[in-house]
C-alpha cells in the first residue's frame, strides 16, 4: 500500500467520528505522554483537530494522520457502551 493510500483510509476512517467524543493519548517525546479526552471537531486533507474538554479555557490541538499511523497519538472513540479505537490499518 502507498503511504499516501494510508493516510487517506485513516481520514475516511475518522470522518464518521467528527462530533464525537474521543479519548487523546499522544505521546510528545522524551517520557512526556498526555492523556486528554476531547471532541473531534474537525477533519482536513493533512490534519485533524481536537477540542480538548479543560476546566478554565476552550483548547484545540490539531495532528497529522501520520501521527496515528507512527503510533505517536491513540485516539478511542466513545460509542455508546463500547469504545472504538482508531488506528492505522496492517497490510
Amino acid at each position: 500500500m502507498s503511504a499516501k493510500k494510508v493516510l487517506a483510509d485513516i481520514k475516511r476512517d475518522l470522518e464518521p467520528f467528527v462530533g464525537n467524543k474521543i479519548r487523546l493519548r499522544a505521546n510528545r517525546g522524551r517520557k512526556k505522554v498526555i492523556e486528554k479526552t476531547g471532541v473531534l471537531e474537525s477533519t482536513y486533507p493533512n490534519i485533524f483537530v481536537v477540542r480538548l474538554d479543560e476546566k478554565q479555557i476552550e483548547r484545540r490541538v490539531s495532528f497529522s494522520y501520520a501521527d496515528i499511523l507512527t503510533d505517536a497519538v491513540q485516539l478511542t472513540v466513545y460509542q455508546g457502551e463500547e469504545d472504538i479505537k482508531i488506528q492505522a490499518r496492517s497490510c
